[in-house]
């Protein structure tokens, strides 16, 4: 019986271990009502350009267990989001490029306003 209960331990360490190194991952989604549905976003991880996202676009990465950063750019604005995951845990993002309180009137004068960035965790 002994010998049992030791292969069910090992099992269970076996399955620890097997779980911790799962990779992790983040996705970033651009599909808000509220995006103004213009411009590109731009999307880093770490550092890393990752990607360039159009309204209705997403993007996800696999990555590892531990803190990382996330910065968006809609070119003239930068949101930077620093956040923990897990091993085998999926974080979601979602990115806004929106409209502030003087862009519609900017716009009307001069023909050009300025867009901000929204990052909002969802997941």
């Amino acid at each position: 019986m002994n010998g049992v209960l030791d292969e069910l331990v090992d099992d269970i360490e076996y399955w620890e271990r097997l779980y911790e190194r799962l990779p992790a991952s983040v996705t970033v989604v651009r599909n808000h009502a509220d995006d103004i549905k213009q411009r590109q976003m731009i999307v880093w991880l770490d550092s890393e350009r990752i990607a360039t996202l159009m309204y209705g676009d997403e993007v996800t990465r696999d990555l590892e267990a531990g803190p990382h950063r996330l910065r968006i750019s809609n070119t003239l604005f930068w949101k930077t989001v620093e956040f923990d995951v897990k091993s085998g845990q999926h974080v979601r993002f979602e990115i806004i490029n929106r409209a502030g309180r003087l862009t519609y009137p900017m716009l009307a004068f001069i023909g050009a306003a300025p867009l901000y960035v929204t990052v909002r965790r969802i997941a």
